[in-house]
């Protein structure tokens, strides 16, 4: 997935509300930019990173600016945007070149089901592959992508719903794409939400598939990868 609009290099200032982080640009000004993830963002929000913004002129939106990548300084990048992993998915997806899942025929994105909840992609072949996708970006240890990064009433619900589909006969993947390119592995952070790490073990034994990819980032676009050793 290539990012729409060329991004620009800024320092963060600060993070607040979630939702907005306050940036200097590389001539000095200073912007407040969209942040579009609703999690922790536990050590890639500290004020002085250097980060990459998207800009854009849709006369609709009130911020200019959207934050997209954390860069490491030292090669690697996280991808910190929550909405990029489906997008670059899709792509994969469509062109079937994700690891691990059958041949499909068709591809469905936020398909309702269970209760009040939509699955990220249906795929159709054979059979229905209900597939839910999760963002990794925490790493606490060297070379270890953990997922959540914060408590996730949400995240536990979906691995519920994905072991129901089990029991209906279909196949459920639990695929989590890690947007961090100094990661070769994943572990659930079960110090951080034991809820949600109960609720792994258990559709696991329901038959719930787990898929673990990293991706390819740079200032030019995300793009999926090979799969990484799953510790979880």
């Amino acid at each position: 997935m290539q990012f729409p609009s060329p991004l620009v290099p800024a320092k963060l200032i600060r993070r607040y509300k979630r939702f907005l982080a306050d940036c200097t640009l590389a001539d000095g000004r200073d912007v407040t930019a969209h942040c579009a993830n609703p999690g922790s963002m536990m050590g890639l929000a500290e004020p002085g990173m250097k980060i990459w913004l998207e800009p854009n002129d849709d006369p609709k939106k009130k911020l200019k600016f959207g934050w997209r990548l954390v860069d490491h300084e030292n090669g690697h990048f996280t991808g910190v945007d929550t909405s990029v992993p489906n997008r670059a998915l899709r792509a994969a997806l469509e062109a079937r070149s994700v690891a691990g899942l059958g041949d499909y025929h068709t591809v469905r994105a936020e398909v309702k089901y269970g209760e009040n909840s939509r699955i990220d992609f249906l795929l159709k072949g054979d059979g229905l592959t209900y597939l839910e996708v999760k963002s990794v970006t925490l790493s606490r240890q060297p070379g270890l992508a953990e997922f959540p990064d914060s408590v996730t009433a949400r995240g536990t619900k979906h691995l519920g719903e994905l072991a129901k589909v089990v029991g209906q006969g279909h196949r459920a993947v639990m695929l989590y794409l890690v947007q961090r390119t100094d990661c070769d592995r994943f572990d659930l952070a079960r110090d951080i939400d034991p809820t949600y790490a109960a609720a792994f073990v258990d559709a696991r034994a329901a038959g719930v598939d787990v898929i673990v990819l990293g991706t390819q980032i740079s200032p030019d676009g995300i793009h999926v990868a090979a799969p990484l050793a799953s510790l979880a």
